[in-house]
């Protein structure tokens, strides 16, 4: 009787062990597709044993806050994708204004000394202004200079000074926005006929290109030295440019000022006289 009180309570508290040490013994039953089982001696089985897990509310509570996480880490990454993106854009954008800004300071900081209407070989004139022709260069220029920046080689016999003109040309893509700004130079400064002009593509998407000249005291639109009556016979004293991208109104023009240096001085001998 102690034995069956012992095995009911084994049952009751869901203890299997204690439930076989109370009396119970174990019977192998094996068939064809039947797994073994234990069972008494009065048909019942043991009390099954309890087992941990996870509940469906837990499940949904665990699933709900990995997907928040994962949205979180989501947008983050996207908008670290984007911030890369647009980062990337802006320099490829700005990798081209910045070599053509380097061209005309290089261009403009070895400028020659004006012929102010003479013949010097060793100087050239300076112009800028407003739909300017140079020989050679089928579209209108805005600055026309004569610039100690050419390339010495073995394999042409041209020296350093050249001949450099900056101008707007239409995109040979009809779908572009803007102009293409050129750079064209001109190595033979003595050929007897229309000297050949090497043009370099300096940047796409342009809307306008100015050129000014700054004299000492104000700022001007028009420089011409190769004429001897022009009022400018001398280089400016500084050069600034301005470039306008086409397609963003909202952005001011990129604008750089250049010092000059060169100066030309007059090489006339006053002589004094005394009154003997």
């Amino acid at each position: 009787m102690k034995t069956e009180t012992n095995r009911t309570e084994a049952w009751r508290r869901g203890d299997a062990a204690a439930w076989r040490r109370a009396g119970a013994f174990c019977v192998l039953r094996t068939g064809a597709g039947r797994k073994a089982g234990l069972q008494d001696e009065a048909g019942s089985r043991p009390p099954p044993a309890s087992r941990g897990g996870f509940t469906l509310i837990e499940m949904v509570l665990a699933i709900g806050i990995a997907a928040i996480v994962l949205i979180a880490v989501n947008s983050v990454l996207f908008t670290a994708l984007r911030l890369r993106d647009d980062t990337s854009d802006m320099v490829d954008a700005a990798s081209p204004v910045d070599s053509a800004v380097s061209y005309v300071k290089r261009d403009l900081e070895c400028v020659v000394t004006p012929t102010n209407g003479t013949s010097k070989v060793l100087s050239g004139g300076f112009r800028v202004g407003t739909g300017l022709s140079s020989v050679g260069v089928g579209a209108p220029v805005a600055i026309e200079m004569f610039t100690a920046t050419g390339t010495l080689s073995d394999r042409e016999p041209w020296g350093d000074i050249q001949r450099v003109t900056y101008e707007l040309k239409s995109p040979t893509d009809p779908s572009a926005v803007g102009r293409e700004l050129y750079r064209s130079v001109t190595r033979n400064l003595l050929a007897l006929s229309t000297p050949e002009v090497t043009e370099q593509l300096m940047l796409h998407g342009v809307a306008g290109l100015k050129f000014s000249c700054y004299d000492g005291q104000q700022w001007d639109d028009t420089w011409d030295t190769t004429d001897p009556t022009s009022l400018y016979t001398n280089l400016p004293a500084a050069v600034r440019m301005d470039i306008q991208m086409a397609g963003r109104p909202d952005m001011q023009p990129i604008e750089i000022v250049v010092p000059i240096d060169a100066q030309s001085r007059t090489n006339a001998v006053l002589t004094a006289t005394t009154g003997n």
